[in-house]
């Protein structure tokens, strides 16, 4: 059959791969939408879930002098350092970056690395089918070829502009996570009390290396 032949000419990798990495794209997305972007439970619920877990609770770097315990007008619980509450989700988030419109969600430490796998993965699909739709213009300068491609054209100018915006967003986080700073510190540094009370511009910077390793690993 023709799907046989095409296949033995390889003819379906190509739209298999795209295929599996839509998907994929999909997946991330409802990961990422829904899973709990760093929640901030109150003290012995927290503690307790860090040890169960093995994980150790996030020191004070030592570039930061002592500061009042801070606590959340909002949920009356004790506020870790670096974390925010969100109006829209009603919570404290831990390593608090944004709320993202697009997810419905917080952007926080546990879900952030998943964040830029998302974006990532997007990106890749997005550039994919703007080769793709490019590869079906065969511009002419006529009224007739406008009419027949106008659909094509205007996916393609669609997807550009999205393709723009991811690798812009993309960009700007991976720049901000080697600096080990967030959206929200980067742009509210100065009425942010720790960082105020800084003898450093980030105290949390350890490096691009290390910073990097630390948040993907």
């Amino acid at each position: 059959s023709e799907l046989r032949r095409q296949e033995e000419r390889g003819e379906l990798l190509q739209p298999l791969t795209f295929v599996l990495l839509v998907l994929c794209s999909v997946l991330l997305y409802l990961k990422v939408s829904l899973m709990d972007p760093g929640f901030v439970k109150p003290e012995g619920a927290e503690a307790g879930e860090c040890e169960a877990q093995g994980v150790a609770l996030p020191q004070v770097p030592g570039g930061i002098p002592d500061i009042p315990t801070r606590h959340c007008s909002y949920c009356l619980l004790k506020q870790p350092m670096r974390a925010q509450h969100c109006q829209l989700c009603q919570h404290c988030v831990r390593r608090y970056d944004h709320h993202c419109p697009w997810l419905e969600n917080c952007v926080g430490e546990r879900n952030h690395p998943l964040f830029i796998v998302y974006l990532s993965v997007q990106l890749v699909v997005l550039l994919w089918g703007a080769q793709v739709a490019w590869s079906g213009l065969n511009f002419e300068q006529s009224w007739n070829w406008l009419k027949h491609n106008a659909l094509l054209l205007i996916s393609f100018l669609l997807i550009v502009t999205l393709s723009t915006v991811v690798l812009l967003l993309l960009v700007s986080h991976l720049y901000l996570i080697s600096c080990n700073t967030t959206s929200w510190e980067f742009l509210s540094h100065h009425r942010i009390s720790y960082l105020q009370h800084s003898g450093l511009e980030n105290p949390f910077d350890q490096g691009v290396v290390l910073n990097l390793w630390r948040f993907f690993c």
